[in-house]
């Protein structure tokens, strides 16, 4: 292992001769990529933008701002801890506070069981706007799928190639949505500056949404898994990061635009479905359909993200999980159909308590990878840490805590 100089500290300073392209490691970071940002604008983060636009208009665009600022800092941060140790976000709390990454890995479990019952909801609304399917049909049809996916060596392609090819479609549907409404561009520029009635509900859920508990880490333990680890691959680390990021950060805007748009144009949209009617208000039958099709592979990707990232969090922690991964996986799956079949929340409801609920829960984790980069470097091999990335992801941690004591009382708004 090559050791930092004083080159500075995003250099990567190891010596060594150019490494021949691997094809699987050039997927797996991409899908690592994927798996991040398509989780974090997953159908949560689409109905909460589809319930608060409805709402506050062109203000929310200044909590999708914020969303975007407070994503940078946390992702910046978490990537590069987990990516230099080469150790799980639950193994490195266990070795700074000895039990701790017990309690993260609960935590962190407990509210991707509550997102992947929120996200096979949302497959089962995709599917009926686009086939006209019971929903509770669709969600064990699609719990079925992602299973299978499971079944075929997710860990050696199929995961990633999943999340990439359903990403892809995603992204391209709503850019369409967005150029088909004709969003005031100006006026959500100014109201992000300047926003009118806006409280701490929607960033708070936005936030947990986004970037709140599972969603930190999916990427970061997608590279684990894959080997992308260490010093020698900081220079991957950190650009599969801020790519996944600026994804992220542009499906947010483009959804965001497109429902402002239709909202602008006098659409009313219904509480139980607010993004499928925008869409059928911007495009008519059509556009419910293409909205089903949407909220299914956003649905399916973070179906496959929180189960996934919470099966990696048991992963070392319990031997039958690490012996039977795949198959823990799916059994993960399974429980949450049960859940949601039981449950019988409207996607909407369920999905933005579940970004409040990991909202709650994100600064418990984010604070010991803080810790880490401040005070254990020892447990990064060696390599050195920019302050400045240290210092964001500071600032966002205060922030979240803040959100999350203001917003405590405001958690039943979310059923009113």
């Amino acid at each position: 292992m090559g050791h930092p100089d004083s080159a500075g500290p995003d250099v990567d300073t190891t010596v060594a001769p150019a490494r021949a392209y691997d094809p699987k490691r050039t997927i797996a970071v991409v899908g690592a990529m994927f798996l991040m940002a398509m989780s974090a604008a997953g159908p949560g983060f689409i109905s909460q933008t589809g319930t608060f636009t409805a709402r506050y208009g062109a203000s929310f665009a200044a909590a999708i701002v914020a969303s975007i600022v407070i994503d940078v800092a946390i992702q910046l941060n978490v990537w590069r801890v987990v990516g230099l140790s080469g150790l799980r976000a639950q193994d490195l709390a266990n070795k700074v506070v000895p039990g701790s990454g017990y309690v993260l890995a609960g935590l962190i479990t407990l509210g991707g069981l509550v997102f992947c019952t929120g996200n096979l909801s949302a497959t089962g609304q995709g599917l009926k706007n686009l086939f006209g399917l019971e929903p509770r049909i669709g969600v064990v049809l699609s719990a079925a799928l992602a299973i299978l996916i499971f079944s075929y060596k997710a860990l050696d392609g199929t995961l990633d190639k999943a999340v990439i090819v359903l990403g892809t479609i995603k992204i391209g549907l709503i850019a369409y949505i967005c150029v088909v409404t004709t969003p005031p561009v100006g006026e959500a520029v100014v109201r992000t500056f300047a926003p009118v009635g806006l409280d701490f509900l929607p960033v708070l859920t936005l936030i947990g949404g986004t970037v709140g508990g599972y969603i930190t880490y999916a990427g970061a333990h997608r590279l684990i898994e894959s080997g992308t680890t260490g010093p020698e691959n900081l220079k991957a680390i950190a650009r599969g990061s801020v790519n996944g990021i600026l994804i992220t950060g542009a499906l947010r805007l483009l959804l965001f635009l497109g429902i402002l748009g239709a909202v602008t144009a006098g659409a009313v949209l219904s509480t139980s479905d607010p993004v499928g009617s925008a869409f059928a208000a911007a495009v008519g039958p059509v556009g419910l359909a293409l909205f089903g099709l949407v909220f299914w592979t956003a649905g399916m990707t973070s179906t496959i993200g929180a189960s996934f990232t919470s099966a990696t969090f048991l992963k070392t922690l319990a031997p039958p999980v690490a012996r039977r991964f795949n198959l823990s996986i799916s059994v993960f799956i399974a429980v949450s159909t049960v859940l949601y079949l039981v449950v019988g929340q409207t996607p909407a409801a369920l999905l933005v308590f579940a970004g409040a609920f990991n909202g709650l829960i994100l600064p418990f984790g984010l604070g010991i990878m803080l810790w880490i980069a401040w005070r254990r470097r020892d447990l990064l091999q060696g390599a050195t840490y920019p302050r400045w990335i240290l210092l964001v992801g500071v600032a966002a941690w205060l922030f979240t805590v803040y959100a999350g004591v203001r917003s405590l009382a405001d958690l039943p708004k979310i059923f009113s």
